[in-house]
């Protein structure tokens, strides 16, 4: 089974070659001014014009206003927004009409009911990631890129009519074994390729990448 990988929080031009060469199928650049991976959409606009064709930009936001969505609209390149806050499936419609992208929407989990909230999506989203929920007692915890992940158990055998990807705390060392329990045919990384929060490791992107296809 082709595993496809997203390789997130991209802000430097060594990370995305390193994305490029390893073989990414998606790469996220982060739109979220309290995150150390934030970029301006200039900064997207330059490196996603490095992109091949066949490598798709993603757009993550959290709870966008019309104003930030109207922005990142107009970076060339951009294709794809994920979601990673608490739109609901009307707002994510709305953006998904007012962009004419596909859209992406993270579902936050750490157990099984809370699988239950994709389902209010599958009519208006194109794709769903399932990320690790927060914990409750986490200081200076951000909507993803935690580096936390939750039982992979829980999505075995479960089946949606929308493509989906994985993600929440994996890495080079265990992104084999949470293709194998999950069965997932897409994972998302970001600070699992990183030497600090923000700080991309080029030789870790390509560890993961490579794990991913030995997977």
């Amino acid at each position: 089974m082709s595993v496809d990988i997203k390789i997130c929080g991209v802000s430097d031009r060594a990370a995305l070659d390193a994305a490029v060469s390893g073989g990414a199928r998606y790469v996220g650049f982060v739109f979220f001014p309290r995150s150390p991976r934030h970029v301006t959409p200039a900064q997207a606009a330059e490196l996603s014009a490095a992109l091949p064709d066949h490598i798709i930009p993603v757009a993550l936001a959290v709870d966008p206003d019309d104003a930030l969505i109207g922005e990142i609209d107009a970076v060339a390149g951009i294709s794809m927004f994920q979601l990673h806050g608490a739109e609901t499936p009307a707002r994510v419609a709305e953006i998904k009409t007012r962009t004419s992208k596909r859209v992406m929407k993270a579902i936050k989990v750490s157990d099984t009911p809370d699988l239950n909230a994709a389902n209010g999506y599958l009519d208006v989203a194109d794709m769903l990631l399932f990320d690790a929920k927060t914990p409750s007692d986490m200081k200076n915890a951000l909507p993803g890129g935690n580096a936390i992940s939750f039982d992979w158990t829980i999505l075995a055998g479960r089946d949606w009519r929308l493509p989906w990807m994985l993600s929440g705390g994996l890495d080079p060392e265990n992104v084999a074994d949470a293709i194998r329990i999950s069965a997932a045919s897409a994972v998302d990384v970001s600070s699992g390729v990183e030497t600090a929060p923000g700080v991309k490791n080029p030789a870790r992107i390509l560890a993961f990448l490579e794990a991913v296809k030995q997977a």
